[in-house]
């Protein structure tokens, strides 16, 4: 296995139409600065939404998605706190809080524990009792992945539309999005994350979209 490291941020939403949405943000990742939102419809219908064919590949290789298209994903952030993104046909604003309790407890973590598979994999358990969510577990291809969670800050706002439609309030991201392992926690946050996926060394990075 070799391991390919993605650092960043993820964004879970939920809306009161349904949809949730997650943002993954990435300034250092294998493929350079990237970012990448998945979509959950009310019915169950999942979209990747990503901004090259390569991402797109490694994204639908690990996640499982009903469709995926190329389109460009832009993420701009004012005063830290106030996000802004536009990926074709979403368009997605949010703003974020003070760092709450969960928030404290992750960045009193020394970095370099916060991202080791083995201190992650001990976490797994609390975190889906507290939050609903995952720190690992396998992906698609024979990939394992591990989320090195470091800061939490909870998402107080959001405005979200959907080819020209609002998705309606925030909410909590319930029922728990189906791409994969991750999932979001159940409270709409902004996770500072370091993500290790393990791919097998035989295998290519790229995957096809389910």
């Amino acid at each position: 296995m070799r391991s390919l490291r993605f650092d960043g941020w993820i964004a879970g939403i939920g809306t009161t139409s349904g949809v949730r949405v997650v943002l993954g943000h990435w300034p250092r990742s294998p493929w350079g600065p990237f970012s990448d939102v998945m979509v959950e419809e009310a019915g169950g219908r999942r979209l990747l939404l990503a901004p090259t064919g390569e991402t797109a590949d490694f994204v639908a290789g690990t996640y499982v998605f009903d469709e995926v298209r190329v389109v460009p994903v832009g993420v701009r952030v004012a005063g830290r706190r106030h996000w802004t993104v536009t990926a074709p046909p979403l368009h997605l604003r949010f703003s974020t809080g003070r760092r709450n309790l969960p928030g404290l407890a992750l960045r009193a973590v020394p970095g370099r524990l916060a991202t080791r598979p083995g201190w992650i994999a001990l976490w797994d358990r609390p975190a889906r009792l507290l939050l609903g969510a995952r720190t690992h577990g396998s992906a698609r291809a024979g990939r394992h992945q591990w989320y090195g969670a470091r800061d939490l800050h909870p998402v107080t706002s959001a405005t979200v539309t959907y080819e020209g439609e609002s998705l309606g309030a925030l909410v909590p991201v319930e029922p728990p999005v189906r791409f994969g392992t991750g999932s979001t926690p159940r409270p709409p946050c902004l996770v500072r994350i370091t993500t290790t996926v393990a791919v097998e060394q035989d295998r290519s990075t790229t995957g096809a979209a389910s």
